[in-house]
């Protein structure tokens, strides 16, 4: 071997995945390399043009930029490129540009084939590389021209300093002074450096001077003492969301266990009109059917902003969910004023999507209601029956009119099969889980995305814990839901190509939902039961598979940024939908699609296919036929 191959094998040999690579094959490597020198400024990949070598950054550095043109990797000594057209065929989805003065090292296409087939370290490097670049694309999709994201807003972006407290040994008058000086609603009551509580301008009109106590006393004597804080970073529309559904309109912000300010409802709803957090605390303010069905219908406006802010699919599908659970909870405050108190402790619960906090446009509704089994006396079975009858009614009418279709398939609180005690959900689903029959597994795996909403949530935690309990020991059920998991296929041919409906009203267009989201989602439950674990969330689901050794790290993130991209691709297609006066689905067609989307829908669905292989090895499938 020459001195220059030596130097070249040296080269290799402090650089991934080479360094893995035995001494054998970096020995013979160099010479199949070919050593070229680059000016800056130089194109050596460019988007939609074919590539057919595998490019190793000697010295210099290069831009890798994307189909929009932005920047992806900055690379430098040792950096490859050149391997999404080698492992997922051309034209390149990327340009690369020196930066500065570059040698690179060359390896023909042929040549990397043989290394990735013969060396799996060295194939799973580069598959990495790609789940990289499929992050990127995601990213790239949601970037915008003003950079704002009114759903990422953290509750210390709107503080106002400074903030306000006064000791406990203070007097109303005191307190009143400090407020008016400083034009603030509210002042922290502190002991040391301890919070006693909290006063506002509300108890100062209701517990002083509407009803005559003598300003000089101890502020103490006014002042609300069991209070609930929040992080600096916690986002502005959850916050509102618990003080909607506490009833406060102030909240300290704590930092460690340090108070940093206190927000008002007034703050979080000054941040604007359109955006999800004015959205429910309008929701919250309601007072009739009439209007909350107006609130209800600035939804698709508030997801079409979202869409064009920097937020993500994920971001998107929990304000959605947020949103909903708001006008759920009005919906039920409504029914309740006209029905009267529960005769039995109950607890309304959301099912699929909205349990998942994932909730699209097109989304129907799935509800169910558990009450307790013990009456008190003189409450009979059947006044019990009728009155949720009656609250099911209203609520989910409600909900129809709200703009949230009622579900073909009848899974709903009027349903008396779903609106059942404790105990015969106990039953149920003991049923299902022990003894599972195909059919009903597929019809009612939905049940096994649950999430409280309304009610004694304990009821919930009760049910949830015994399903638990359940599951990790039921490999036929398990099977079944595997089973289910792996025969949705992702609309992609077998050259890589996307498949698309040739028949009927969907012809030429491609199911998102069916053969991308459905199987991800599909994917983590049965992950997620067979571990026991209480996650209902997609991606937090994915997220505890790599803790209990289920996937691979690398195989869950390529996974969740899989499901990210096809969300987003739903959401825009949704959005447009609205826009245009339809009514939102799942259905895209090729037409509407960009090049950009179309490449990495493309694989996106290969990764799902490829993780759908695993699941034979997992759960057995001979279990189930």
């Amino acid at each position: 071997m020459t001195a220059e191959l030596v130097e070249i094998r040296d080269f290799l040999a402090e650089h991934p995945p080479f360094d893995e690579l035995p001494a054998r094959v970096l020995d013979v490597l160099p010479s199949q390399l070919t050593l070229r020198y680059y000016k800056r400024g130089t194109s050596l990949m460019a988007v939609g043009v074919d590539n057919h070598v595998l490019y190793i950054l000697r010295s210099g550095a290069v831009d890798i930029l994307d189909e929009q043109g932005a920047l992806v990797e900055r690379g430098d000594e040792g950096t490859c490129f050149g391997t999404t057209t080698l492992i997922t065929g051309n034209p390149s989805k990327f340009t690369v540009v020196t930066i500065e003065d570059s040698l690179a090292l060359i390896m023909p296409g042929e040549v990397f084939a043989q290394l990735a087939q013969d060396h799996p370290e060295f194939n799973e490097h580069f598959k990495a590389q790609r789940a990289s670049r499929m992050r990127s694309a995601v990213e790239s999709m949601h970037l915008t021209d003003s950079g704002n994201a009114v759903l990422k807003t953290r509750v210390r972006d709107i503080l106002r300093p400074p903030l306000l407290r006064l000791p406990a040994t203070a007097t109303i008058r005191e307190t009143a002074e400090l407020m008016a000086a400083q034009n603030r609603s509210a002042v922290l009551i502190h002991d040391g450096s301890q919070i006693r509580g909290l006063v506002t301008d509300r108890d100062l009109r209701n517990r002083v001077l509407a009803v005559g106590r003598d300003p000089g006393c101890p502020v103490v004597d006014i002042m609300s003492s069991d209070l609930v804080s929040v992080s600096g970073d916690s986002l502005a529309f959850e916050v509102l969301m618990q003080m909607s559904s506490r009833a406060i309109h102030h909240i300290p912000v704590c930092d460690n266990g340090t108070p940093i300010g206190i927000v008002s409802a007034g703050d979080l709803l000054r941040l604007e009109y359109s955006s999800p957090v004015y959205l429910v605390g309008d929701v919250a303010r309601q007072s009739d059917l009439e209007g909350l069905v107006r609130s209800a219908r600035r939804l698709p406006l508030v997801v079409d902003r979202l869409v064009g802010q920097d937020a993500t699919a994920d971001d998107i599908g929990r304000v959605t969910t947020a949103v909903g659970d708001a006008i759920e909870r009005k919906a039920h405050d409504l029914a309740k004023a006209e029905l009267g108190p529960a005769p039995v402790p109950f607890c309304w619960v959301v099912l699929g999507s909205r349990a998942r906090q994932e909730q699209g446009l097109a989304a129907d509704q799935d509800n169910a209601l558990i009450y307790a089994d013990e009456r008190p006396d003189g409450v009979s079975v059947q006044d019990v029956a009728a009155y949720f009858a009656a609250l099911a009614d209203r609520v989910v009418s409600s909900l129809e009119a709200c703009g949230y279709p009622r579900c073909p398939g009848e899974v709903m609180a009027t349903n008396p099969n779903w609106r059942a005690p404790l105990s015969a959900w106990r039953r149920n689903f003991h049923t299902w889980v022990r003894q599972p029959e195909p059919d009903a597994v597929l019809n009612l795996s939905i049940f096994f995305d649950m999430r409280p909403v309304v009610g004694d949530f304990a009821l919930f935690t009760q049910l949830q814990d015994y399903v638990l309990s359940l599951t990790p020991d039921a490999p036929i059920f398990l099977a079944h839901l595997a089973k289910q998991a792996a025969q949705h296929e992702p609309p992609l041919g077998f050259f890589r190509g996307l498949v698309l409906e040739k028949h009927g009203d969907k012809r030429d267009i491609m199911d998102l939902k069916k053969g991308g989201i459905n199987v991800v989602v599909e994917l983590a439950r049965v992950h997620a039961l067979a571990k026991a674990n209480p996650a209902v969330n997609t991606q937090e689901r994915l997220a505890a598979t790599v803790s209990a050794g289920l996937l691979s790290e690398h195989r869950a993130q390529n996974v969740k940024d899989a499901y990210e991209f096809i969300s987003y691709v739903r959401l825009r297609h949704q959005v447009r939908q609205v826009r245009d006066g339809r009514r939102p689905d799942n259905y895209v067609s090729a037409e509407e699609l960009t090049s950009l989307e179309k490449r990495h829908l493309k694989d996106a669905f290969y990764i799902i296919r490829k993780t759908q292989g695993l699941l034979s090895q997992s759960y057995p499938l001979y279990h189930v036929s």
